[in-house]
């Protein structure tokens, strides 16, 4: 059902972006207007299909430019509907503002490209109390390893973090990106880490089927927690699997043994529930998920699903840092946003 309703969706898209593109340029909108408006909008779900069937270079590369288009489209029907808003108070010839809506649209798409593939290392520092010494801690999440991002993106961000030199590397969720067949060998640069890690679920291993993302990621060096408590340097590190549900954390932090005279850092992937992890008596927590709404405008949209976006928030003395994830999701864009490796300095 959701593949339906995303095609048919999809499909209206790609038919208002042809047609409006080909009525201000001009263009006949004959039978070869059709085929190419079809081909465009099955791309995508078409690219899924294949990737989870038979997944080799050339499909990769064809699932990557239906995802690119994808967001490029987007933003040809954003410009269009801001053209639309303007006619109705500004006269501006038709084949001018199609050719300033192209022009436009190559322009930030191509921005949006260029900076999805660049890692911004980002530096907080972050008091937790009852820390007796300071903790070089790096935070990841998001990562998304598919079609898109593969093995070489994950030996790249095992490379930039082991240059970090931390003591501790966190993995908030969204390991996977469930739009290829997982494989045991695109995982391995995990065992190349040089500091523990932990790691705990996000949506998209569920999405994908727990049982095969343990399967490849059980061959790692990844301490996966599920709903547990275990001590790392005289931390508690709680680990909560991933739930929509409203109340999961709350009920899953009631059954655990959390000793508030230690300090304890709580990693989630949902950057919600803030005030059942206080009352828990989590001092901080770490997680992903909103992408800092990956590109402009959306994250409008996921700021209200999520008020807290992205950064460091505090309440009543727990904290809570959502990183804007590592990687990306559908299109490989960003706008407004970076894919980033976090460094958090724990002080005592």
């Amino acid at each position: 059902m959701f593949v339906s309703l995303f095609f048919a969706g999809f499909l209206v898209l790609n038919y208002y972006v042809f047609f409006g593109m080909s009525f201000l340029l001009g263009l006949p909108m004959d039978n070869g207007f059709y085929v190419i408006m079809l081909i465009a909008a099955l791309s995508y779900p078409v690219s899924n299909i294949i990737e989870r069937t038979v997944s080799n270079n050339i499909t990769r590369i064809f699932y990557t430019v239906a995802s690119a288009w994808m967001g490029i489209s987007f933003y040809l029907l954003f410009f269009l509907i801001i053209y639309l808003v303007l006619s109705f108070f500004i006269t501006l010839p038709r084949e001018t503002a199609g050719i300033i809506i192209a022009i436009l649209t190559i322009i930030i798409s191509a921005y949006a490209i260029y900076n999805s593939y660049l890692l911004k290392i980002n530096e907080i520092e972050i008091p937790l109390k009852g820390l007796k010494d300071d903790l070089m801690a790096v935070h990841l999440s998001d990562i998304h390893i598919g079609s898109v991002r593969n093995s070489g993106y994950m030996e790249r961000i095992v490379t930039e973090t082991n240059k970090l030199n931390s003591d501790v590397i966190f993995i908030t969720g969204d390991l996977v990106d469930g739009s290829a067949r997982l494989h045991k060998h695109t995982f391995k640069a995990i065992n190349r880490f040089n500091a523990p890690t932990f790691f705990v679920t996000g949506n998209h291993e569920t999405y994908e089927g727990l049982d095969e993302v343990f399967r490849v990621l059980g061959c790692t060096d990844l301490k996966i927690l599920q709903n547990e408590l275990v001590e790392f340097n005289r931390i508690q590190v709680i680990g909560v699997d991933y739930s929509f549900e409203r109340d999961h954390l709350k009920k899953t932090l009631s059954q655990l043994k959390i000793d508030e005279d230690k300090p304890s850092i709580l990693l989630y992937h949902l950057p919600r529930e803030l005030k059942d992890a206080n009352e828990a008596g989590i001092d901080l927590q770490l997680s992903g998920h909103t992408h800092n709404g990956q590109m402009i405008p959306f994250n409008v949209l996921v700021k209200l699903m999520f008020p807290y976006l992205t950064g460091l928030y505090e309440y009543k003395g727990t904290q809570l840092y959502v990183s804007q994830g590592t990687g990306t999701w559908g299109p490989p864009m960003r706008l407004g946003s970076r894919c980033e490796i976090t460094l958090i300095r724990l002080k005592s």
